[in-house]
């Protein structure tokens, strides 16, 4: 391997593929981003097997079995590490790590799994390239690591996927049943939801809703004609109105149409359609089926919601959280590369930017000036102890749940905000995770938000980010910025979910209740 000739793009290429897997660096971005598309449970078995494997490599079987690595004068100059390693040889803790995290993945995800190998045997051949280990360490690390992620499965078993999580709430409320879809409106965005294999939602609602008036909509277009929001405006406006409105699609749209159903006071059919769908699954539509058979039989749930309004604005209904920070920066980053790139690798590519280019912002809330990472605004509680709620927990209760994560290092930061309770505790008690981390409850919050380098940061609410130009500084404050309030709106809502003791039984067989895939 050493005699045969490679481009110095090569070369390089296999060197900074080797770096940026140091320290687990690699491991961490992707750990970060299927957190934050809604796979924690994946993240964090991933997570714990890579730290699992890296312990065992480094504080046991290279002080037990140790080594001399290759010398460098065999090895070509142009591969060589910036840095080259001084620990023991055997075994390669880069494979062991990068086995572990991809099999610890495959366990709880095999499609993932199977998309993270060619990345983790990558990292291997990396250190055969640039002369830091011999191939019998490669193997053994490889080896080690899944060996460690497999016995895990034993300790933890792997769970099913949270689409039947919801949040706990008041009392059952009756609403208008419609068996077979009269006097509905649904509006469907076919924009949304494309990054996933799923059944055609629109099948199983004609089939199921057969005298339901579906409206299709492409969120990519310009104009009401991509927009679910005004085509379920435009249909309350008519003369015989709907009496139960509808939105098949992502968070973002179901904000949107939910805004006008509070408006017009009718009900609202939540149908799961968006890739990550957090407020379908807190409301207990896991699943296109769910949300029909709530319809059918007339059950649902008042819920609260927040007002989000930006100074001089009209409001803008949120349903799950308000943010401005890594975030929302993120999403605008992602965005602007999914075009080209699809929303999977932008997503990649987007965290690793942000992780390492993004500032921290400076808000005032409520008159306290700081400096954070992210502020998040829940609405709801959620889970106690993690920074970045993304799903409510309950659906009720008249407050929101404020989290401030400080400013401090960088990659603790985006550990905390990657992970759940349980992971972020045990990080945490070995010093992995930052403990500058705030939260509270609070009826409403007034933030101003200060610019970065001379730019408004976004802010981002319910997936969807609005850039608000600056307001000249007054007598409060010192700089620039824009000003912000977020208010709780309790009992604002009436939305369709499956009675409580309906949603008992579903809970474990809700892999029965999924729209069938093609």
């Amino acid at each position: 391997m050493n005699a045969r000739r490679t481009h110095p793009l090569a070369d390089r290429f296999w060197s900074r593929v080797s770096g940026f897997a140091d320290r687990g660096v690699l491991w961490w971005t992707i750990a970060g981003v299927l957190a934050v598309i809604g796979r924690r449970r994946v993240a964090a078995r991933g997570l714990g097997s890579l730290l699992m494997a890296s312990a065992l490599t480094n504080v046991i079987a290279k002080r037990v079995f140790g080594g001399d690595r290759p010398l460098l004068a065999d090895v070509p100059i142009g591969r060589h590490l910036p840095k080259p390693p001084i620990t023991p040889s055997f075994p390669s803790g880069h494979s062991a790590s990068a086995a572990a995290f991809a099999t610890g993945i495959a366990i709880e995800s095999p499609r993932l799994g199977a998309a993270l190998a060619p990345a983790a045997l990558g990292v291997a051949y990396s250190r055969l390239h640039t002369g830091a280990h011999w191939l019998s360490d490669v193997v053994g690390g490889l080896a080690l690591g899944a060996g460690v992620a497999g016995l895990s499965a034993l300790v933890a078993r792997p769970g099913p996927t949270p689409l039947d999580a919801w949040a706990a709430s008041g009392d059952d409320r009756p609403l208008p049943a419609s068996p077979d879809g009269s006097g509905v409106f649904i509006a469907v965005n076919r924009a949304s939801g494309t990054s996933v294999l799923r059944g055609d939602p629109v099948r199983v609602l004609e089939r199921r809703l057969p005298l339901a008036e579906l409206h299709l909509v492409d969120g990519d277009d310009a104009g009401d004609d991509g927009d679910p929001a005004a085509a379920v405006r435009a249909a309350l406006a008519r003369e015989h109105p709907p009496r139960i409105v509808g939105i098949c699609g992502g968070d973002g749209s179901v904000a949107a149409v939910a805004h006008e159903a509070r408006a017009a006071g009718v009900p609202l059919l939540v149908v799961p359609g968006g890739t990550f769908n957090h407020f379908a699954r807190a409301a207990g539509a896991a699943s296109v089926d769910l949300a029909v058979d709530a319809l059918q039989r007339g059950e649902g749930v008042r819920v609260d919601v927040a007002e989000l309004r930006f100074a001089g604005g009209p409001p803008i209904t949120v349903l799950n959280t308000a943010s401005v920070g890594l975030y929302p920066d993120f999403v605008a980053e992602r965005e602007r590369r999914e075009p080209r790139w699809g929303k999977w690798p932008a997503a990649l590519i987007a965290a690793v930017r942000v992780l390492r280019r993004s500032a921290p912002v400076t808000v005032i809330v409520e008159g306290r000036r700081a400096l954070v990472w992210t502020l998040y605004v829940g609405v709801g509680l959620n889970d106690p102890g993690i920074p970045a709620p993304m799903q409510r927990r309950r659906l009720d209760g008249g407050v929101l749940d404020v989290r401030m994560l400080h400013a401090g290092s960088r990659v603790r930061a985006a550990g905390a905000l990657a992970f759940g309770r349980r992971t972020s505790t045990l990080l945490r008690r070995i010093r992995l995770l930052p403990k500058r981390f705030e939260s509270f409850t609070s009826e409403s919050i007034e933030v101003l938000v200060r610019p970065r380098h001379g730019q408004p940061p976004g802010f981002a609410h319910d997936g969807e980010v609005s850039i608000e130009e600056p307001v000249e500084a007054s007598a409060r404050t010192a700089a620039p910025g824009y000003r912000t309030t977020v208010r709780i709106v309790p009992a604002a809502l009436d939305v369709y979910r499956p009675a409580s003791t309906n949603l008992d039984k579903q809970r474990p067989t809700a892999a029965a209740a999924r729209s069938p895939r093609p």
